[in-house]
């Protein structure tokens, strides 16, 4: 049996060299095309054992492995049972058995076509390039960016790989008439298919499938495909060292994954990691707690994230003597009345903040254009409603470190006396009509009546 086979080995490979050209005569006449494939990928490190499937739409009783530019076929797996596929082992892969592969099968009704070329790429043979996003690796959707790619050593084919999960990895590749050390991959206007994980790597154009080693991974990540959440701190947005801090992120139903980023300042967010909790505690506060806070949500640890919070800002108060707040004409105004809250520091700082106790708003924030003696901003509050009735502290800081305040002032009451339920009716006469004008939630409302 075992010569029987060998027999049939060699007759068909001195045919394959011999009777190469009626074969090629007779191609309109081929059964179907195969599918090639590669096991475990068509990308393999150096050193992996690489295995390449053919798979036929019908059952096949011989398969042939091509190598491109090799006259005769590499590899023949002879189905002992009529088979609908065959493997083909490279055995460990190397530059050797790096290249373009075909499969072709024959049965009793005669030869197929060849199978699409599949390149078979070998990594790790290189020193890696390294993989950057410019601006930075969180984009917002619509917008875009680009990839970089660069060597110490010049190159002249640059490739980039985007991993798909189920699906096969996108492939980018740029080349250069001379060696580079650099290349640019732009990508946009960017949408939610572009987040994910991605490679770079090189090679030389004598050698198109002998490749590096990969680049360190870049996570691509989009935000604005989602509604946004809202930010929040507890206690508060103002704090003081020693504070236990814990921001939450609040979301719309369906978000699973939450994203906490700090900006700072020019630098944009390296890269937004995900937790299932909306709660981030920060633990005891200190001053490097300070700055603008944003939060994004998303789902299943994807790389697409909702457009960021409203930004909430975290002040370090207690580093500064405390100011003095004052109202003017005085801590008790009536409804409808105007109302200056003064905050007055007895040092040099030039921002200051105003503050109500119990408010989910930031603090209103005034810095001074003339830095000269004294130094004091005035809060107006005009007309005074109901809604401004509370406590009030006022905090100083120096513009250069917005973030660190200074002790609050003294609290300061305002009391406000009056409103639409008790605001008087006035009758007026006209010579035509009867009007009465009340005050209504701070309008003016007339009821006329036509006389007689």
């Amino acid at each position: 049996m075992g010569g029987s086979v060998r027999t049939q080995t060699l007759t068909a490979l001195l045919c394959l060299g011999l009777c190469r050209g009626p074969w090629d005569q007779v191609q309109a006449r081929y059964l179907p095309k195969p599918s090639i494939r590669a096991d475990p990928s068509p990308n393999v490190t150096r050193g992996t054992p690489v295995t390449i499937w053919c798979q036929a739409s019908l059952q096949a009783d011989v398969y042939y492995l091509y190598k491109e530019r090799v006259s005769e076929p590499t590899s023949m797996e002879i189905s002992q049972e009529s088979s609908d596929k065959a493997s083909f082992s490279l055995g460990f892969m190397s530059a050797h058995n790096a290249g373009r592969y075909q499969c072709q099968y024959h049965s009793r009704n005669g030869w197929s076509q060849r199978s699409d070329l599949l390149p078979l790429v070998v990594t790790g043979v290189y020193d890696p390039p390294s993989l950057s996003a410019i601006p930075g690796p969180v984009v917002a959707s619509g917008g875009n960016v680009s990839l970089s790619c660069s060597s110490p050593h010049p190159w002249q084919t640059f490739h980039l790989l985007k991993e798909g999960g189920a699906d096969a990895p996108r492939h980018l590749e740029l080349k250069f008439p001379r060696e580079k050390r650099q290349a640019l991959f732009p990508v946009g206007p960017v949408s939610t298919s572009h987040g994910g994980t991605y490679r770079c790597y090189v090679s030389p154009a004598s050698y198109p499938y002998v490749w590096s080693l990969p680049s360190d991974p870049l996570h691509l990540q989009v935000t604005g495909a989602y509604r946004e959440p809202t930010l929040s701190a507890q206690p508060g947005s103002l704090v003081q060292p020693g504070d236990n801090l814990t921001l939450q992120c609040h979301s719309e139903a369906g978000f699973d994954t939450f994203a906490l980023m700090k900006d700072e300042g020019l630098t944009p967010p390296v890269r937004l990691d995900g937790q299932p909790s909306p709660n981030f505690p920060l633990g005891l506060v200190s001053i490097t707690h300070r700055g603008r806070y944003r939060c994004y949500g998303g789902q299943n640890l994807s790389s697409t994230w909702s457009a960021p919070s409203v930004p909430l800002d975290i002040f370090i108060t207690g580093l500064y003597r405390k100011p003095s707040l004052s109202a003017q004409p005085g801590p008790s105004v009536s409804w409808g009345e105007n109302v200056t809250l003064q905050c007055r520091s007895e040092i040099w700082l030039d921002t200051f903040y105003l503050s109500k106790e119990g408010s989910p708003a930031p603090p209103q924030h005034i810095r001074l254009q003339d830095t000269t003696a004294p130094y004091q901003v005035n809060f107006s509050m005009s007309p005074v409603t109901s809604d401004h009735e509370g406590t009030y502290r006022c905090y100083a800081s120096s513009s250069p470190s917005p973030y660190l305040l200074s002790h609050p002032s003294d609290p300061l009451e305002l009391l406000v006396s009056g409103g639409s339920e008790d605001a008087p009716v006035t009758p007026w006469r006209g010579k035509w009509s009867l009007c009465w004008e009340m005050r209504v939630g701070g309008a003016q409302s007339r009821l006329a009546s036509v006389s007689s």
